[in-house]
């Protein structure tokens, strides 16, 4: 076929000689939801690409190709919105598109004709691939993989599939170009925090440094006359510079290749597509139609009245004793042992302590748990079963979770947690003197130990990460020499296939040494392995039921594990599983009588004004009337007295992830700050619901809790709380557990395929609870209910939902208005800026209810905040384009430490709302979100009431001055939540 009739034939695909093209079909969003169609006219993280012959556009808006005419008009789509299609390049003929999509769970590459037609997949397995381009002569394509253990340059050979490896060094090499003879491959080049452009020739195999500069280089692209071009990010913006040239000006340029041709290149910048020809830049106008749909389900509804009993759901690590007679686990906040045949636990402790992780002694009369009993936070503690006397094992700054007893008695093995999202050591101490001996320093989020029979190693569960670039991995058997002296190594059951999560999926060495036990797709599995933890067969599949936390019998003949809501038993030489009974209820705890509130101020989040010597009335947990002030109502019933306060809605943190190592002093802490509701959209499987409980039964002083599970990750994962889920059956395994365990919400992770997402949608709406994650389309269109952040985490390495400098585009603000889906910023960068404007708040007492090294995010400096930094303005103004679009914001921080809710919503008046409108979106904004009769305060809600010196609709900082709490109608004053604390 000649050029010009390739052209004509491209013309008539695209329509604009005749309407004979037809846009690839969708899946339709889930529940038989009608998408809203609009035309956007930017992209934010958008790539484009310019044919050949210079007449039309590939770019990839929202993760789908569209082609454009080269003078701008109409977008055409041309693959469905479910691959994530990123990066198009065109072959030098003009004939297909290159590009990288997750189309089933992992980057691969893939060709189309720029019809739309005769997609093909190039690569696939285990590994991610990246960022192909064509060869001069389209015969090859470079691109970049983790296949080697780190990102590399690779080559495929398009004619046979044959692979070759260009760039080989611990760097993270990316975003290769090809040298216009096909001589040389450019690319960059990262490790550590330095980053530079290097080339290799193709030919000898040598590599050389191309271009440093301060700051971050990227997205090397050769000119047809050797030019250099290159994209600079730094603290003044991200600018496309050529030959060392700054040429963008002010614009915010985009950090992928630019194309060239036709005398001049084509980049993204400030959302909008560029053509440059000399010093002359012209924008390229287009429309392109996405389609967003308005979730609609019937929602749950949690009851917060009937005190009728409650089936306890929320069941933590629970251990079948030696003799296989007994089982010990925590429940509602305390200690629990039962027989094996079911029935009746009987509660060991009986406390408001917060109680976690029980293991027997080697012969049975002893149980090793983590207890905050004597105030602080938690420390290991032993219960001889004899006696029922206790014993404080540890005394440590740092809090030990997750023991396990040494089969010869002598010591016991735990994660010691001492950072962020569960960082952690390894330590042993000894059960007789109580000295701690460290084995490993802070690991990432590292599962609970489990000892070898001869009690020489530690067997731990850790992420082996595929790169540097990318920060998952699959959760493999990482063993500890338990003297201390030898180096720890790695034993890998079955390789690129991961351990469902690190929280309870094990591996749980056998006692008698030969055998260990593991959870993979959602299944029990157990494989052989010599005295140091080498696997010596493969994991093999013991049941069909959904499984967790498995322990062992001393005979190694019996296992015992959670299964969705219930325990279960099988005995390893038949196959026989059989159920557990137990016997366990929870009433609802709810207060009774009358209790007034005389307040001089009110702010009730409904109107923007503010009230006047006002009396609030609540009978039991609910307001029933608010009025003006009568001395003659102080009589009667408990009385609080406001006066000189203001009293506004409890407060609502919209997403925080509680944390056992923070131990009960985390629920006083939220109270002690105003927060009287947190949502928690992922965690380890069972803890947030036995959280739940606790605070529903009143038995630890808490708000109250909308939990959901552990994040649903695809395969590779990353935080100990999420679940590497591995297939579609598995992911149906984990969608029962959610409805079984009666999750709040559903969380959809990174890694997570869009296609599967749907599922994730169809099923959560079908339990009627919503579900949440870090993606803007296709969620958009799916019916996500809401995405957590403004930036955060993607699987591209970069963010569709921000473009650099935190800035969002027209894509991004439209997808969230029409959808009205809720987003929750978590402006991590807000706490340095607030304290620096309160500089007292962070001498605040209050934050000593944290462990050390949390407090430090405070009293110190936070180097999360640093890394934000930078991007704040940008997300400030993106922000409230998206409120003034129609988007449901919600304020939420991502973290445990409660000052950094104050000091977000204060950043929301920075970005521009009113202090009244930032006070709304941790009020009556997150209880619509959450479907809660809270947030306001009128009659029939809940009484979750805070009282404050100052007004916050006169300044947002005066939210943090909280001195009463009233929770589901409990007072809580703030002296009184910090007795005990040094």
């Amino acid at each position: 076929m000649t050029s010009s009739l390739k052209t004509l034939s491209l013309a008539l695909l695209l329509g604009t000689a005749a309407p004979l093209y037809a846009q690839p079909a969708n899946f339709p969003p889930p529940g038989g939801a009608t998408p809203v169609a609009f035309d956007v006219h930017e992209g934010t993280s958008m790539a484009v690409s310019a044919s050949p012959d210079g007449k039309w556009l590939a770019v990839d808006l929202q993760g789908t190709l569209w082609i454009i005419p080269a003078k701008g008009g109409k977008a055409k789509r041309i693959t469905d919105y479910f691959n994530d299609a990123r990066q198009p390049v065109w072959a030098p003929d003009g004939s297909r598109l290159a590009y990288f999509a997750y189309r089933d769970g992992g980057y691969d590459l893939w060709t189309i004709k720029p019809d739309g037609s005769d997609m093909k997949k190039l690569t696939e397995g285990p590994y991610d691939d990246r960022e192909p381009v064509f060869s001069p002569d389209g015969k090859t394509i470079a691109f970049s993989s983790d296949r080697s253990g780190n990102y590399d340059i690779w080559t495929l050979d398009v004619a046979t599939g044959a692979m070759k490896q260009i760039s080989s060094n611990p760097r993270e090499d990316r975003l290769p170009s090809w040298s216009p003879d096909g001589a040389r491959i450019a690319y960059s080049g990262t490790e550590g925090s330095k980053t530079a452009l290097y080339v290799t020739a193709l030919a000898g195999g040598q590599e050389s440094v191309l271009k440093q500069v301060e700051g971050k280089i990227d997205a090397p692209s050769f000119g047809p006359g050797g030019e250099l071009a290159y994209v600079v990010q730094d603290a003044k913006g991200s600018r496309l510079e050529i030959d060392g040239k700054a040429v963008s000006g002010t614009e915010n340029v985009f950090p992928f290749r630019i194309s060239w041709g036709q005398g001049g290149y084509y980049y993204v910048s400030d959302g909008k597509i560029r053509r440059r020809t000399g010093s002359r830049v012209a924008t390229v106008d287009f429309a392109a139609t996405l389609e967003a749909t308005h979730p609609s389900y019937t929602r749950a509804k949690r009851d917060w009245d009937s005190t009728e009993p409650r089936k306890v759901l929320g069941i933590t690590h629970p251990r079948i004793s030696p003799d296989g007679g007994r089982i010990a686990f925590v429940a509602l906040g305390d200690l629990y042992v039962m027989s094996s045949k079911g029935g009746t636990p009987e509660n060991l402790t009986k406390d408001a302590a917060l109680d976690a992780d029980p293991a027997w002694s080697p012969d049975g009369q002893s149980i090793v748990f983590s207890s905050d009993r004597v105030g602080g936070l938690p420390q290991l503690w032993i219960r001889d079963l004899k006696t029922g006397k206790d014993r404080q094992l540890t005394s440590m700054n740092t809090q030990p979770l997750g023991a396990a007893w040494s089969p010869d008695g002598t010591r016991v093995a735990f994660i010691d947690v001492d950072g962020r999202w569960g960082v952690a050591g390894v330590c042993v101490v000894d059960v007789a003197t109580g000295k701690v001996t460290r084995l490993q320093g802070s690991l990432g989020q590292p599962g609970s130990p489990s000892w070898s029979a001869d009690s020489k190693y530690v067997a731990i569960s850790l992420s082996y990460k595929f790169s540097n670039s990318f920060r998952e991995g699959t959760n493999q058997v990482y063993v500890i020499p338990a003297d201390g002296k030898g180096e720890p190594f790695w034993q890998i059951p079955e390789a690129n296939m991961s351990l469902d999560t690190r929280s309870g999926s094990g591996p749980a060495w056998s006692p008698d040494g030969n055998k260990m036990a593991g959870i993979y797709e959602g299944l029990l599995k157990i494989w052989t392995v010599g005295a140091d933890g080498k696997p010596l067969g493969p994991p093999r599949s013991y049941t069909s039921d959904t499984a967790f936390f498995p322990t062992w019998t001393a005979d190694s003949g019996t296992i015992l594990f959670q299964s969705n809501e219930k325990l279960k038993k099988i005995d390893i030489e038949t196959g026989v599983v059989s159920e557990v009974p137990v016997d366990l209820t929870y009433r609802l705890a709810k207060p009774t009588g009358r209790t007034v509130i005389h307040v001089s101020n009110l702010v009730n989040s409904v109107s923007d004004v503010t009230q006047h010597d006002k009396d609030i009335i609540i009978d039991g947990n609910r307001i029933t009337e608010i009025r003006a002030h009568d001395p003659a109502l102080h009589s009667a019933g408990k009385f609080v007295d406001g006066t000189g306060l203001t009293a506004i809605p409890g407060l609502i943190e919209y997403h925080s992830h509680i944390q056992k190592d923070f131990g009960s002093n985390l629920e006083k802490a939220w109270l002690a700050y105003g927060i009287t509701t947190v949502r928690d959209p992922g965690t380890q499987v069972y803890d947030a619901v036995e959280d739940r409980e606790a605070a529903e039964a009143g038995i630890r002083i808490s708000p109250r809790l909308y939990t959901g599970g552990p994040l649903l990750e695809w395969q590779r994962v990353y935080y100990k709380m999420g679940i590497a889920v591995s297939s579609p059956a598995h992911l149906e395994r984990e969608l029962t557990r959610a409805r079984a365990l009666k999750y709040d919400i559903v969380k959809s992770y990174v890694r997570m395929p869009d296609i599967y997402q749907r599922r994730i949608v169809e099923a959560a709406h079908d339990m009627g609870i919503p579900v949440s994650g870090h993606e803007i389309y296709p969620a958009a269109y799916t019916g996500v209910d809401g995405t957590e952040h403004m930036g955060a985490t993607s699987r591209r390495g970069y963010s569709p939902k921000q473009a650099p400098m935190g800035m969002a585009y027209e894509d991004v603000i439209q997808l969230f208005g029409r959808s009205g889906r809720t987003l929750t910023p978590t402006l991590f960068g807000s706490l340095d800026g607030y304290l620096a404007k309160h500089p007292g708040y962070e001498k605040d007492p209050r934050v000593k209810l944290y462990p050390s090294w949390a407090q430090e995010t405070v009293t110190g400096n936070d180097p999360m905040a640093a890394l934000i930094r930078p991007m704040m303005a940008g997300s400030l103004t993106s922000l409230k384009k998206m409120y003034d679009a129609g988007t449901l914001v919600v304020a939420g921080t991502d973290t445990m430490i409660a000052t950094n809710l104050h000091a977000e919503i204060a950043a929301y008046v920075d970005a521009g709302l009113t202090p009244f409108q930032a006070l709304q979106t941790a009020t009556v904004n997150s209880a619509k979100a959450l479907n809660l009769d809270a947030g306001t305060l009128e009659a029939g809600k809940l009484a979750d009431i805070v009282l404050l010196e100052g007004d916050p609709r006169e300044d947002i900082a005066n939210t943090f001055k909280v001195r009463t709490v009233i929770a589901n109608g409990e007072r809580h004053d703030v002296t009184d939540l910090l007795k005990g604390v040094n």
